[in-house]
């Protein structure tokens, strides 16, 4: 088969991963002789974690590759990664899994200290070990529960674009809802200003923001975290993607920057699931510094048979917090040499340059595609299939997402591919 046709394996979930290209770098054109290595020592070489190497995950039950229904098609809609996960985790449940006592486990108060140290450590983050929740399922989850302990009457409110399960878990739940539209200028996207509308329950928040990947400024989280208080209405952050904040950036975690008066109507989410990408072993942390609103949250999740802690979940968020920091950072510079070399492709099809995670919102009339069915034409010229942006609302209708976490071998045949346009 030729390097561009990718077949299918027999479990249906195919090897994209692998395909033979062009290395991610050049190729050494010093031909001179090397330095001595006696006139100075040798630089510790930086970890290779295989970011650049084929990766395979056939006969994984991958949901991002099973979406792929065509021979040759590059999924790359759904926010997962196709690179390999951090060594540590690995091993931490490759340990634990050899000890073959798998029952009920108690929370490990430790985790909440470690949760707060890598928010100090990572972030400069003041966050109080009391705030953290550790939980045993995904932030998705976790806030639908939110959302029924607080059971606001008033609706809530969100922006437009913004990541489409806001809107489902309100429909889920019964909650009238609204969306915000998000000011587009020509540094990308801004926050309202001004009152939010009245009466407000609760806003909800992706930062950073998806599908786009903007980091909101300080100012402005503090300023929507004041405005969200005086409505009388709990604002959520959902910070899965912070961690994922490019060199250069710095990340505002909500409940470290808004007023202190404030904070008994903020609450942030997280998990080291996209991070650490290992979204499949579902684990998240609350950030809830209200005492009254987390105990009424701990008491609405145990209703579902959900209590902080989990062997699984725990054994994978206490490795990564404690032994991923050089992962982290090697993906980091990575996603941001990838992102570089598409928006120089791309060029004024990025709607929104993106300051983190590894998502990139275009505009598809820019790229020449029919704005109202972009996703299919994408698909048929190009082979690469990414998320309608009528999914993330009104505002997104005319967009696309694509998520560019991928080995740098496909990387360079999605550049390829993209000469097709």
């Amino acid at each position: 088969m030729t390097d561009d046709s990718f077949q299918r394996t027999d479990d249906r979930f195919r090897n994209l991963s692998s395909v033979r290209g062009a290395p991610a770098s050049g190729p050494d054109t010093d031909s001179g002789p090397g330095p001595d290595p006696g006139l100075a020592p040798h630089p510790v070489p930086a970890p290779d974690f295989g970011f650049d190497a084929p990766f395979d995950r056939t006969g994984t039950g991958s949901s991002k590759w099973a979406r792929a229904d065509a021979p040759g098609v590059i999924p790359m809609s759904l926010a997962d990664m196709d690179l390999p996960g951090p060594p540590a985790v690995a091993e931490a449940l490759e340990r634990r899994a050899r000890h073959r006592a798998y029952g009920y486990t108690v929370c490990d108060p430790a985790g909440r200290t470690l949760v707060a140290d890598w928010y100090r450590a990572r972030h400069g983050a003041a966050v109080d070990p009391d705030w953290v929740l550790l939980l045993p399922c995904g932030p998705r989850t976790a806030l639908r529960i939110l959302l029924e302990t607080v059971r606001p009457q008033a609706p809530v409110l969100f922006p437009t674009p913004e990541w489409g399960g806001f809107a489902q878990l309100c429909r889920a739940a019964g909650l009238p809802h609204h969306a915000l539209p998000l000011h587009l200028g020509p540094d990308g996207y801004r926050l309202p200003h001004g009152p939010l509308p009245r009466p407000a329950g609760a806003v909800l928040l992706s930062n950073p923001h998806n599908p786009s990947g903007t980091v909101w400024p300080l100012d402005a989280v503090r300023g929507l975290a004041a405005r969200a208080a005086e409505s009388g209405a709990l604002l959520v952050s959902d910070e899965v993607h912070g961690d994922l904040t490019h060199p250069g950036r710095a990340h505002p975690v909500a409940v470290a920057t808004a007023d202190p008066a404030h904070l008994p109507h903020v609450v942030t989410l997280n998990s080291v699931g996209k991070t650490f990408n290992c979204s499949g072993i579902p684990s998240g942390f609350a950030l809830v510094p209200d005492a009254g609103l987390r105990a009424r949250f701990a008491e609405a999740l145990a209703g579902y048979g959900l209590w902080e802690g989990g062997l699984l979940e725990q054994t994978v968020q206490q490795a990564a917090l404690r032994e991923g920091g050089p992962w982290l950072d090697a993906l980091l510079a990575h996603l941001a040499a990838a992102r570089t070399r598409l928006t120089e492709r791309l060029g004024p099809a990025v709607r929104s340059a993106p300051h983190a995670s590894y998502l990139l919102w275009l505009d598809a009339a820019a790229l020449g595609l029919p704005p109202a069915d972009a996703r299919r034409a994408l698909l048929e010229r190009c082979g690469l299939e990414a998320s309608d942006g009528a999914e993330f609302g009104s505002g997104g209708r005319g967009s696309l997402r694509l998520n560019y976490a991928l080995p740098g071998p496909v990387l360079m045949t999605v550049l390829e591919r993209l000469e097709r346009l």
